[in-house]
């Protein structure tokens, strides 16, 4: 009757386990890939103007829906000249916001600063933005995405 007891509690310990060891495995296993997305016309974005956009992020789980959206800031630095920047801090990963009058992006959750560069200005984030590489296709901005490091767990 033991050796049953241990059998059963081993085969429902196992079935309870399945479902977390896959999703420990996940990252891993997924190929998530890097993917170019059109973000709107290069003509939309003025010289000098920091915008966010929003895109579809480039691993989404099938059932993910709305949370598979994501965002970027685009600056255009000159008429043929972009630069895309994450909207989650390098800290943590809250979203920051662009101020327009001091230029700055800024984190709400701890006092994270970036200069209109994407670099770091100030408080704990320990470096600045994490840049998308932006291309001119056609008439069309893109931003290659792919699977974002939010934070840098090694500082």
């Amino acid at each position: 009757m033991s050796k049953f007891s241990v059998g059963i509690g081993a085969l429902i310990g196992a079935v309870l386990a399945f479902p977390l060891i896959i999703a420990m495995l996940d990252p891993v296993t997924r190929n998530t890939g890097k993917k170019w997305r059109q973000i709107g016309l290069a003509s939309n974005f003025e010289v000098g103007k920091t915008q966010l956009v929003t895109f579809k992020n480039a691993s989404p789980y099938k059932w993910s829906g709305k949370i598979a959206q994501s965002a970027a800031y685009i600056r255009r630095v000159e008429n043929d000249e972009f630069v895309a920047f994450s909207v989650n801090c390098s800290h943590l990963g809250c979203p920051v916001r662009w101020e327009e009058k001091p230029e700055l992006f800024m984190c709400p959750c701890h006092g994270g600063v970036y200069y209109k560069d994407g670099s770091r200005a100030a408080g704990p984030p320990p470096r600045g933005l994490y840049k998308y590489p932006v291309r001119i296709s056609g008439e069309h901005l893109e931003i290659q995405t792919d699977a974002i490091p939010i934070t840098d767990i090694t500082a």
